[in-house]
């Protein structure tokens, strides 16, 4: 056998298993296309990105906490971001990486769960040795929060430079809530 036929068994095999069958997926090529665009989606302006940004810097200080808090699209593309005065300059890098974690993974970072339901300390370190190799787009820690929308992910929030984690998800949280409640 050919590596064509090999390749044509295997698609077969997969669509059979799928519950499609040849006949189906000609069918389906003759029905009504799918749309080409994708129209009326929400998107994170640079407006929305600064008032986020805004709400994340007065609950930071209130909460005395001085910190990076970076904002981006639902691709991970920065929109905004500061650095509060004294704030860590390493945690830049962490408050990007919680952001575009949380926004590409549509969840908020944090610690990976084992099937006790306590973080999986190996794992965990696992997923951010990974991640260091795909240029620390991925993160475990806590403070990297998903902006939604009409149910869907228009952006993330990413802080980073509290010393406890749960604190820079708190900061990120103010934000959008002060961006939702203008948004109403």
């Amino acid at each position: 056998m050919t590596f064509k036929t090999l390749s044509r068994i295997g698609v077969l095999f997969v669509l059979t298993t799928s519950g499609l069958s040849a006949s189906a997926i000609n069918a389906q090529e003759l029905s009504e296309p799918a749309p080409l665009v994708q129209r009326n989606r929400a998107q994170l302006t640079l407006e929305g990105a600064e008032l986020i940004l805004k709400g994340s810097k007065l609950k930071a200080t209130a909460m005395g906490k001085k910190v990076n808090i970076a904002i981006v699209d639902d691709g991970g593309h920065p929109l905004s971001f500061a650095r509060m005065n004294e704030a860590r300059p390493a945690s830049a890098y962490t408050a990007l990486a919680k952001a575009i974690s949380a926004a590409t993974t549509r969840t908020a970072t944090g610690p990976v769960k084992g099937p006790d339901g306590e973080p999986d300390i190996l794992l965990n370190l696992s997923l951010q040795n990974a991640a260091r190799e795909t240029g620390g787009h991925f993160t475990t820690l806590y403070g990297g929060l998903p902006i939604v929308v009409d149910g869907q992910v228009i952006g993330a929030v990413g802080v980073g430079g509290s010393p406890a984690g749960e604190d820079d998800a708190a900061i990120a949280k103010a934000g959008i809530e002060a961006f939702m409640n203008k948004l109403k």
